[in-house]
């Protein structure tokens, strides 16, 4: 079994990340969890605090403030490199990415460089939400597969797993891209260096609690991403 660190991002995570480290614990007991909060007002920052003093297993990066999703991710993987972890997951706080699929994603890494928690392969999909947000998705999806020539079908997804070499095979201070464009930067750069990705089903369910974050700049971030490191930007 792989060594695994499992990081979680987190603004305003409070209610969610007791329970979400609880089912994480259950279906991969020998995984680390990483909290990384942005100075989360609601006191999510101090609840996992707590969490980490009766668990050795779950630590906690406390960040100055709402940095964004991309180098809350970025963190978390240099936190990774400075340690001796084999396999990097990078997952939501609010069980919109259920735990229960973990397994599958380690299991895949004998095949794969990178595993994709995947909404678009067969047997996955979207649950709780509107149509807007579904096709929404759907379009940035296929213009990354089409811009930037993925060979997989859910470009944007955020629930990953990374082998070490992978992150070690790359240039992390080099990507400027935040929020959610820095998925599908991520990915490009994996695909461009050669490493291979491989996508398992999963659910994605909307937020437990409260509103998606995702706004209408995101969006737009996410449609000119595709565009700047496709045309502009040198991966290798």
């Amino acid at each position: 079994m792989m060594k695994i660190l499992i990081v979680i991002p987190t603004y305003n995570e409070r209610n969610n990340i007791a329970p979400l480290a609880e089912e994480i614990l259950v279906n991969l007991p020998d995984a680390e969890i990483l909290v990384v909060d942005d100075n989360s007002p609601d006191g999510t920052g101090e609840e996992a605090d707590r969490l980490s003093k009766t668990n050795p297993g779950i630590h906690v990066l406390h960040r100055k403030g709402k940095l964004g999703l991309g180098t809350a991710y970025l963190a978390g993987m240099k936190y990774f490199l400075e340690r001796d972890y084999e396999g990097c997951i990078t997952m939501d706080a609010d069980f919109s990415h259920n735990p229960s699929y973990l397994g599958a994603l380690i299991s895949g890494m004998e095949d794969y460089d990178v595993m994709i928690g995947s909404r678009y392969v067969q047997g996955g999909g979207t649950v709780n939400w509107s149509l807007f947000r579904r096709l929404l998705s759907r379009s940035a999806n296929l213009l990354a597969h089409r811009i930037l020539g993925l060979p997989v079908n859910d470009c944007t997804a955020g629930f990953r797993c990374y082998h070490r070499r992978v992150l070690q095979a790359i240039d992390l201070d080099s990507i400027k891209s935040n929020g959610y464009s820095f998925l599908e930067e991520m990915l490009y750069i994996c695909f461009k260096k050669g490493f291979r990705l491989g996508e398992t089903p999963i659910i994605f369910a909307g937020r437990r609690h409260d509103k998606s974050k995702i706004t209408k700049i995101e969006i737009f971030k996410a449609f000119v991403t595709i565009v700047r490191i496709r045309f502009l930007k040198k991966t290798e």
